[in-house]
């Protein structure tokens, strides 16, 4: 018989029940506790599960949500409001993922755990939870960005027991999770270690490198020796001591060692698994981390049963402790868990709010307005316009800058191109491309785009961004106007001096650029540490620099059309100059 205590949280008195031992298949048991009212009968179940430690979601009772720039914003406090979750009437079942916080087992790599899937043990907990005696055997989930791709692995074993999940702020595609565009994103190793703003996972020695499994010694020292050989990672000191000292980096080190796609990906990639699901799945998004949009809507593709995409407004962070949409969670889990008809299926499958506007705008599918590509050319004296440069390179001379490594200086060169202010509502919906070509004087750069929603006044907010490291510029068969795609199963270096074109993926938006707004685009190779959005960013939510001097210079003449193909909804475009 489990101890039960209870507390308080404000007026309500909670039941709980501490560091359940839930059996895995295998004989590995995983500690779990569970809140609920204090009246002793079934009711369903939401479960969330991750390694971030189920004690540190028990702050959620007594922290108020904290927002960006909060230096109390902890980003793994993401298992929901606890106390509202009873109120609604659920068991909320809080659990330690194998070889994390009080469970047993081995955690090796990411969403695997050395041979065994997490989606299984999922399987495991929600069908051991449906058994109890507090549990009427509806079982959802709960919980944003890790919690979130839990339930997507959980919900692909398709587990009897779980009728619906909620998901919200997940990361899918493995690869694009921690490399954009091929640019690695320093982020998921805060998530991992506790960094700038993150407690990070519940350590334990228990906690393994898929890459030390695998491989023999001399194997991974060859490895880490061409991994090494990146200028890039050579000179950002955390990466040289991941790659020396791996023990407690275990998880960040398989992911510096797999700087391209592929199968130690594929395996672990949540798209994949979505066509095993059957269930409903609801999905929600904040717009101002592209990648993020991009995943959710790639997931909502693949999906094949009853599902939701809701994209919401900026800023990007949610509270910590996630209190955000737990409206629309109740809502979808009252008519999936409790069989309330409350018209949540009667609503259009996809719902967007358009920046700018403050429309929501409602469809059947992604995107939910008829999108007509058109370009903005990028042209002289810094400016964007829908018609092309009319002169040759030898009188429209490139734009270009110069970066030095952050290592000798703290100021990023920024290139800006802008168009004339708009002269009636203009809407874009959809994903984009920037077309650039570009020249280097090094094997290799990056590049980071940036599109800005630019007031009268000065006030700007970020519209979409997309990232490009030079090396990976090859499109696959995927590729359509507006639309790109890449394999980034391969680098292959830039000659310098030769001048190529390079096609950058711009992440899924939706913005109305109001008359007397103009639209500002911003090219670099690295990015500024603080402006008006990375501050709403946890510190570490930034992109390894370049390690080395480069000179780029951007081509936009008749024979080098360097432009934005953006996805226009309304008749009338920016009006030519």
């Amino acid at each position: 018989m489990a101890d039960i205590r209870q507390v308080q949280a404000g007026t309500q008195t909670i039941a709980v029940r501490k560091d359940l031992r839930v059996p895995m298949r295998d004989g590995v048991t995983l500690a779990a506790d569970v809140y609920s009212g204090v009246e002793d009968r079934p009711r369903p179940a939401l479960v969330a599960l991750s390694p971030y430690g189920k004690e540190l979601q028990a702050l959620a009772l007594t922290m108020p949500p904290q927002r960006r720039p909060s230096p109390m914003w902890d980003g793994c406090i993401e298992a929901g409001d606890v106390a509202r979750v009873v109120q609604e009437d659920y068991a909320h079942v809080i659990g330690d993922l194998r070889g994390s916080g009080a469970s047993d087992g081995e955690h090796v790599g990411n969403y695997n755990a050395g041979g065994v899937p997490l989606g299984q043990d999922a399987y495991d907990v929600i069908e051991w939870v449906a058994e109890q005696p507090w549990c009427d055997g509806n079982v959802g989930m709960i919980g944003i960005s890790y919690f979130g791709s839990m339930q997507v692995l959980a919900a692909a074993e398709r587990p009897p027991s779980l009728k619906a999940i909620f998901v919200s702020g997940g990361h899918f595609d493995f690869y694009e999770t921690t490399y954009h565009g091929g640019i690695m994103w320093l982020m998921p190793r805060a998530a991992r270690e506790g960094r700038g703003g993150d407690s990070g996972w519940a350590f334990t020695d228990r906690i393994t490198s898929r890459m030390l499994e695998t491989y023999s010694a001399e194997e991974v020292r060859k490895r880490v020796a061409e991994r090494l050989q990146d200028p890039d990672v050579a000179a950002w000191p955390n990466l040289v001591h991941v790659l020396h000292y791996p023990k407690h980096h275990e998880a960040w080190f398989d992911i510096v060692l797999n700087e391209l796609d592929g199968e130690w990906y594929e395996e672990r990639n949540p798209i994949n698994l979505a066509r095993n699901i059957d269930i409903p799945v609801y999905l929600q998004i904040d717009q101002g981390r592209g990648w993020t949009v991009d995943g959710h809507v790639e997931l909502f593709e693949a999906l094949t049963g009853p599902k939701k995409l809701v994209i919401g407004s900026y800023p990007p962070m949610q509270s910590r402790p996630w209190v955000e949409e737990h409206d629309e969670m109740f809502r979808w889990y009252e008519y999936w868990l409790k069989g309330v008809d409350n018209g949540v299926m009667d609503e259009p499958a996809v719902s967007v709010f358009v920046e700018g506007s403050r429309d929501v705008v409602t469809a059947g599918q992604w995107p939910p307005k008829d999108v007509e590509y058109r370009s903005l050319y990028l042209r002289p004296r810094g400016k964007l316009s829908p018609e092309p440069e009319l002169m040759g390179p030898e009188h429209a001379a490139p734009d270009g800058w110069y970066q030095a490594p952050l290592t000798v200086t703290d100021k990023v060169e920024i290139l800006s191109w802008s168009t004339p202010p708009f002269e009636q509502p203009t809407e874009l919906i959809g994903t984009g491309a920037a077309h650039l070509f570009a020249e280097i004087d090094q094997p290799d750069t990056n590049f980071i785009l940036r599109l800005w929603d630019v007031a009268p006044g000065g006030g700007r907010q970020l519209i979409t961004s997309g990232y490009l490291k030079a090396s990976h510029r090859e499109l696959d068969e995927r590729t359509t106007e507006g639309n790109p795609h890449h394999p980034h199963t391969r680098a292959v270096p830039v000659e310098p001096g030769v001048i190529e074109e390079y096609v950058l993926r711009l992440y899924p938006f939706a913005a109305t650029f109001r008359p007397g707004h103009r639209l500002v685009v911003e090219l670099s190779n690295d990015e500024p540490l603080a402006d008006e959005h990375n501050a709403l960013l946890p510190p570490d939510a930034f992109h390894l620099p370049v390690g080395r001097p480069v000179t780029h210079k951007i081509y936009r003449d008749a024979l080098h059309p360097s432009r934005l193909v953006l996805p226009f909804t309304t008749v009338e475009a920016v009006q030519p100059q």
